[in-house]
């Protein structure tokens, strides 16, 4: 795949030689540092999936007055994010084509700076992502210990405090990180937020296990059947759980391949490991494609809505 200027040189680190990034290449031992020769349909075709997915998904949250809450807000935000990977996956993938095929034919300063742009919204839907799953964790999290005073706390105003301010955050950051991506600093930070969000989330999800397994025991003891409530908030905390696993599996990979290139730019199975470059990439856009399709398969209530919007049962 055609290369992009900031983002497509975290391939190959900038703080190594090209001597001794292919010197370490063939010393890390042939065909398998090849990495993989991953074919543009498929960008485009996970791409367009992705897009068509999360726009059922907010579409269907729009739609549905019932969906009107914090929590289903901060889902559709979530899924705009998704979107923002689709969509700049597409525009890549287009822009490059045109001009490898002649039809579009630009100044080098002008590429540059569409590079520029499409990086910048990949970068942000990254922070905006950690960040929706966060505070949707912590939404789940109210809900369950703070049951009787969620509506207090977590009022439509703050919601819409957070999701702003989330958005403010992404867009600065990510112009930060596109212009200063040479920086080691930079990268550590984006690198100590990933694990900061992921260290909340799992604290957050082991205290609300810990409590339906309390609990569920405390309903075995007396022999009463379990409370909608309770039973709700537990399903809630599954989805959450795999929502996490999901993303660390498809985003961890490419915040690996981060700290490799902070840690060891040139040692020989560092070197591999960026080869595989595309690898992490599709994985990050898998991530957008599994999100919906966990909202669908485990809410009723977006699930039937989502057929409705499929059926243009409006």
């Amino acid at each position: 795949m055609s290369a992009l200027a900031p983002l497509r040189l975290l391939r190959e680190p900038w703080n190594a030689s090209e001597g001794n990034q292919s010197n370490a290449t063939v010393g890390a031992g042939g065909g398998w540092c090849q990495g993989l020769d991953i074919p543009n349909e498929l960008f485009l075709a996970l791409g367009l999936v992705s897009l068509v997915e999360n726009l059922l998904v907010v579409a269907a949250i729009l739609k549905n007055r019932n969906l009107h809450s914090p929590t289903y807000y901060f889902i559709c935000c979530l899924a705009v994010s998704d979107m923002l990977v689709s969509i700049s996956n597409l525009a890549e993938m287009l822009f490059m084509l045109l001009l490898e095929h002649g039809v579009l034919v630009m100044r080098p300063s002008i590429v540059r700076h569409m590079d520029s742009v499409i990086d910048m919204l990949i970068c942000s839907s990254v922070v905006s992502s950690l960040s929706f799953l966060g505070v949707i964790a912590v939404d789940r999290y109210i809900t369950i210990f703070y049951a009787l005073r969620y509506h207090s706390i977590m009022t439509l105003q703050r919601a819409v405090v957070t999701m702003a301010s989330i958005w403010l955050a992404s867009t600065v950051s990510s112009t930060v990180l596109i212009t200063y991506y040479r920086s080691n600093t930079i990268l550590l930070c984006l690198i100590g937020f990933f694990l900061f969000m992921l260290v909340l989330m799992l604290v957050l999800y082991i205290h609300m296990f810990a409590l339906a397994r309390h609990h569920l025991h405390s309903i075995s003891s007396q022999q009463k059947p379990p409370t909608a409530h309770r039973g709700g908030s537990l399903k809630g905390a599954v989805t959450l759980t795999i929502l996490l696993g999901v993303f660390f599996i498809c985003w961890g990979p490419f915040f690996f391949h981060l700290i490799l290139i902070v840690t060891c730019p040139t040692n020989p199975f560092c070197t591999c490991f960026f080869s595989y470059f595309n690898l992490f990439l599709i994985l990050i856009i898998c991530n957008s494609v599994i999100d919906p399709l966990i909202y669908a398969f485990r809410s009723q209530e977006l699930r039937r809505t989502l057929r409705e919007v499929v059926t243009c049962s409006w």
